[in-house]
């Protein structure tokens, strides 16, 4: 009598767990911004820079520091020549003012370029057929944020921003053969 209880638990629990939450055991992946919670947050911030009277010190206030924003790249000058110019044949007139300032300006020209991130990958379907392998569905969704500010002896002189404010991907791989197709 105990041991068929027990059989009928084990057989309950089993099928509860192979019926509820099976998508719950696939993996997931996340990328989330320090500070910016959405494309527009960071469009904002960007666009709230005046180039010629925002300094980079006030960058800080604009969560736009190398701390609050740790993806962010210290462009040097030959890292924006080649950023700018980049073996195109475009002229320096053909260029925006502040692109040209600092240009000229030569070694008190930085930099910084920004790559604001919010991605998250979940698998979805069933866990028996991505476990082994013969189904696989992932769903990508989130925002990529990217921007330039170029600053001449610490006051920006120009800003520019673009990226994508929606991701939305689905990636699908079937495997007819399973665990016998890697």
């Amino acid at each position: 009598m105990v041991v068929r209880r027990l059989l009928w638990m084990g057989w309950l629990l089993g099928v509860t767990l192979g019926l509820e939450g099976c998508a719950s055991w696939l993996p997931q992946a996340s990328t989330d911004p320090v500070y910016f919670t959405t494309f527009e947050q960071a469009r904002r911030a960007i666009e709230s820079i005046q180039p010629g009277r925002t300094r980079v010190q006030d960058l800080k206030d604009l969560h736009l520091d190398t701390v609050q924003q740790p993806n962010t790249v210290v462009m040097s000058y030959a890292d924006i020549l080649r950023r700018v110019m980049g073996g195109s044949v475009l002229a320096k007139h053909d260029l925006a003012p502040g692109i040209v300032h600092c240009i000229e300006a030569h070694d008190a020209c930085r930099g910084l370029e920004y790559s604001i991130t919010s991605i998250h990958k979940d698998r979805v379907g069933s866990f028996w057929l991505d476990f082994i392998n013969f189904k696989r569905e992932t769903v990508t969704s989130g925002w990529r944020f990217n921007a330039l500010v170029l600053s001449v002896d610490g006051v920006v002189v120009y800003r520019s921003w673009g990226g994508q404010p929606e991701v939305n991907q689905v990636d699908r791989q079937r495997n007819p053969l399973g665990p016998l197709q890697e």
